[in-house]
């Protein structure tokens, strides 16, 4: 086992831009996080985010960081203070919520860990950046308004920075990452639970392979 641990960007701004996709993860067994980690980095996919749905979750976030060199492991569905601290204890290097309460963010920025707030609202957008965060989760992305949301509140809010996570898709994917203020997306179908549950990392490899590719492809078609 190694002790290595990735470099991880020091901003959420610098989250964004490592993948077109970060992979939304729910793990059951502990031991196939590192199998899925690996597999997602040789598709070029070099970050995930472990959500706190489970029990294996925090080990699973602690294997991966110690176990798989070059991978950006974080925690999602970080709901209270308390989680946002057994996170980076269990060696997260960003945190991500559904959505935000005072206290969580606090919580969270206390741990000096990249975050990304899920947002739904501009009201919501607004009173993060009075607290000087400018990059969010918009979630969940498909039922807040979907991609003609965000290009309307880039007219006034030019210098935020959005990961549009929740219902978002393959067929879809480039449509949010034409936008100018997505940096990428947030999506649970490069790890499909069936693959999962068969170990078939070849398949996670595929879609991650796929999914690093959707930045070009979305440039090749603005172009």
């Amino acid at each position: 086992m190694t002790t290595d641990r990735p470099r991880t960007p020091q901003n959420a701004r610098g989250l964004v831009s490592i993948s077109p996709v970060i992979p939304v993860v729910v793990v059951t067994e502990t031991t196939d996080a590192v199998s899925l980690a690996t597999a997602l980095l040789r598709g070029g996919v070099g970050i995930m985010e472990v959500t706190l749905r489970t029990g294996a979750a925090l080990d699973a976030i602690r294997r991966v960081a110690h176990e798989v060199p070059g991978m950006v492991v974080g925690a999602g569905t970080v709901t209270t203070g308390r989680e946002a601290e057994q996170a980076r204890a269990a060696g997260a290097a960003f945190l991500v919520s559904p959505g935000t309460t005072p206290d969580l963010v606090r919580a969270a920025c206390d741990t000096g860990l990249p975050y990304l707030p899920g947002v739904s609202t501009v009201s919501e957008m607004l009173g993060l950046r009075e607290r000087g965060l400018d990059t969010m989760k918009f979630f969940p992305a498909a039922a807040s308004g979907g991609p003609a949301f965000l290009a309307a509140v880039a007219g006034p809010l030019p210098r935020l920075m959005f990961c549009p996570t929740g219902g978002v898709a393959p067929a879809t994917a480039a449509d949010w990452l034409r936008l100018p203020n997505v940096g990428c997306v947030g999506g649970t179908w490069l790890t499909p639970a069936d693959a999962l549950a068969a170990g078939d990392w070849d398949r996670v490899e595929a879609l991650a392979r796929a999914a690093a590719r959707l930045r070009d492809t979305t440039t090749a078609s603005s172009s």
